[in-house]
């Protein structure tokens, strides 16, 4: 007989190391090709020694002459804390007491229920692996209470059945009795998201408010878009330590081989850096295919780890991933990121070991997953954004 006990267990021992391997390798392509670690890991922080250059101590000289003194490789210390992400799962009384005569039955219960939950962990890890880590989804542009939709400026990063709250359109803050609205529909010719945000009055919202993941605000992991955007990483200032800054181009470009070709030898006169994955918007991968198809080259696939089949440049993979910011491209060496992590994915338990528990006041169940873990970039300099690429081929016989 099923009971809420072999329910645990299931989670525990079944359960649980299958959904740590989904959301490790299959989550997203970029998230399988960044190493991970739990070194350099004090209390709730990351603090992690970066080098700055090279060795100093190099030089010629006389045979007789004055060896080089000794200038050894400078080093900056990266703080960075470790943010707490969650997943949970919910499973009503009514659900569990309907299948403890039948164990098929139980177990497509479960399934269904940590498939749902690897989709959702899935989509906002991804989302989150190209954030600024501030929790920010999109700006409002209209607010319509009547109706209760809000357009968005983007709305690559929502999808049903996601909870959000909206900051204030006068300072950009969210109070403690802000209420999560609960997406119900994404429209996304028109970039309107639907929700149950007509049961409230709120007039603070409109045009410029923001919309975040609930809770999330200030508390994701530093994405791929915070490495380019702010203005402080890992506890240094980019104005003080000039080489945090990445390579970012923002001028109107041109889609081409020689395009991506100056951006990867920039980066490997400036920093040493060679590229090893080229991250776009599905768009601009499908107009790099019609760049190659019209003058005649071959389109080479490679396979990623967890079964990512792509498109490569000179053996490099090009991915199209959705949560890449309109016409912009990513060229990154996964070499210089590690997601550092206190431990793997585990369930929260209670002082009993129970990860199975009643919400109060309702008939239903629930369990949460824990990770604890932050993204670093070791050498920010060694990544390059291109952002404004043309939505057209270049002319033949202008192209470069």
């Amino acid at each position: 007989m099923v009971t809420l006990q072999s329910a645990e267990n299931a989670l525990k021992n079944v359960y649980l190391g299958v959904v740590a391997n989904q959301l490790n390798t299959a989550a997203n392509p970029l998230l399988s090709m960044i190493k991970r670690s739990t070194n350099n890991i004090y209390g709730k922080e990351i603090r992690k020694a970066a080098p700055v250059g090279i060795n100093g101590g190099i030089s010629a000289g006389d045979e007789d002459g004055k060896l080089p003194d000794a200038h050894s490789t400078q080093y900056v210390q990266f703080v960075a804390e470790l943010k707490n992400l969650y997943g949970k799962l919910e499973i009503s009384d009514k659900a569990l007491r309907a299948t403890s005569n039948n164990i098929t039955s139980f177990v497509n219960l479960l399934n269904d229920e940590m498939e749902r939950l690897i989709e959702a962990s899935n989509f906002n890890l991804g989302r989150m692996l190209y954030g600024k880590g501030n929790g920010e989804l999109a700006a409002v542009e209209t607010y319509n209470e009547t109706d209760g939709y809000i357009q968005l400026t983007t709305v690559a990063n929502v999808i049903e059945g996601m909870a959000v709250k909206v900051s204030s359109v006068s300072d950009g803050t969210i109070s403690d009795s802000a209420p999560n609205f609960i997406i119900q529909y994404v429209d996304r010719k028109t970039r309107r998201i639907y929700t149950d945000i007509k049961k409230y009055q709120n007039n603070s919202i409109g045009a410029g408010s923001k919309v975040y993941v609930q809770n999330s605000m200030n508390k994701e992991i530093t994405g791929i878009d915070g490495i380019f955007s702010n203005s402080t990483l890992y506890g240094l200032t980019k104005t003080d330590y000039k080489w945090l800054n990445p390579y970012l181009s923002t001028t109107t470009s041109y889609i081409s081989d020689n395009l991506i070709q100056s951006v990867i030898d920039e980066l490997e006169e400036v920093a040493n850096s060679k590229v090893n994955l080229i991250s776009t918007t599905k768009s601009v991968k499908r107009l790099y295919q019609e760049y190659l198809a019209a003058y005649r080259r071959n389109i080479d696939i490679t396979e990623l780890a967890g079964g990512y089949k792509t498109m490569t440049y000179n053996g490099i993979p090009v991915i199209g991933e959705k949560f890449v910011p309109n016409n912009t491209m990513y060229l990154l060496n996964t070499d210089d990121f590690t997601m550092y992590e206190m431990c793997d994915w585990k369930w929260l338990e209670d002082e009993s070991g129970r990860i199975l528990k009643q919400n109060p006041g309702y008939p239903t169940y629930s369990a949460t997953l824990v990770k604890y873990a932050e993204l670093l970039c070791e050498r920010p300099n060694g990544q390059a954004k291109i952002s404004n690429i043309a939505t057209t081929l270049t002319p033949p016989e202008s192209a470069g």
